[in-house]
């Protein structure tokens, strides 16, 4: 009996169908944008595509007046500076402070529920207090998205520690091997994947958290911009930048993927 189960699709068929449902959604809009249009011309909910083209050749390829920039560009140049710097800070914390955590029953008793307490802490909810302590500029935001994911960070590391097995920790010290060399020779190894994989989880929050601190205050950034020209109701310019944002993630969240490949390939094969 044949089941649709034992059929998977090809390359082109997965290729095609991952597509279809973006091609469906572009469609609706299209006809939906069209039937909107007709009845009021003058309808900014749901530009015609011509809009978006035209908004978007302006923001990338026309310099602004006032600036001189590049508006596109350069929102995408400060929102990109504001995640990497936030995130890379966030994976170093989590490593070199999760990691010690997770392994020395010591810290992990003082600092696990330190760690609990603040984890559950909405970090959007102390954003008036970062901008008091920090000021208006970027450390406020760089602070913010640290303090929003690097708390999980570590709490996912703490948990990969104490999950490694206990006779890979007892064969590590019958060998003769000190806390420090089971930590850099036993633990990171079998940590450093999976905290990649972390990162990659915690990106969608990240963006959440650059954007809420752009809107607030900034010069620029994509989520700047995207609140800048809602009293316009600028939908020509809103959609394409959140289409941007998610794309962007999407590229990250690949890159970190493939770097992950290249530097810890037994990783791939274990979950394979």
């Amino acid at each position: 009996m044949k089941r649709i189960i034992n059929y998977p699709p090809s390359r082109g068929q997965s290729l095609f169908l991952g597509l279809l449902p973006f091609l469906l959604i572009l469609l609706a809009y299209v006809l939906a944008s069209e039937a909107r249009l007709s009845g009021n011309p003058t309808d900014k909910l749901m530009p015609a595509l011509s809009s978006f083209s035209a908004a978007m050749q302006r923001l990338m390829f026309e310099p602004d007046r006032a600036s001189g920039s590049l508006l596109f560009w350069y929102d995408t140049y400060l929102s990109l500076w504001r995640l990497f710097v936030g995130l890379g800070i966030s994976a170093v914390m989590g490593l070199v402070l999760g990691a010690p955590i997770g392994f020395i029953p010591q810290l992990r008793a003082v600092f696990n529920p330190v760690l609990a307490a603040i984890s559950l802490v909405p970090p959007l909810a102390v954003l008036p207090i970062l901008f008091i302590l920090f000021g208006l500029g970027e450390v406020s935001k760089i602070v913010l998205i640290v303090f929003g994911v690097a708390p999980f960070l570590m709490r996912d590391v703490v948990l990969r520690v104490e999950a490694i097995p206990r006779e890979q920790i007892i064969k590590a010290q019958t060998l003769g091997g000190s806390t420090w060399h089971m930590l850099v020779h036993v633990v990171l190894p079998q940590v450093l994947p999976g905290l990649i994989n972390a990162v990659r989880l915690s990106l969608g929050a990240t963006w959440l958290f650059v954007i809420a601190a752009e809107a607030i205050t900034a010069e620029g950034g994509l989520g700047y911009r995207i609140f800048l020209v809602r009293r316009y109701l600028a939908m020509d310019i809103i959609l394409p930048y959140v289409i941007w944002i998610t794309l962007l993630a999407f590229l990250v969240d690949l890159a970190l993927r493939k770097l992950s490949a290249w530097l810890f390939p037994w990783s791939v094969l274990k979950e394979g």
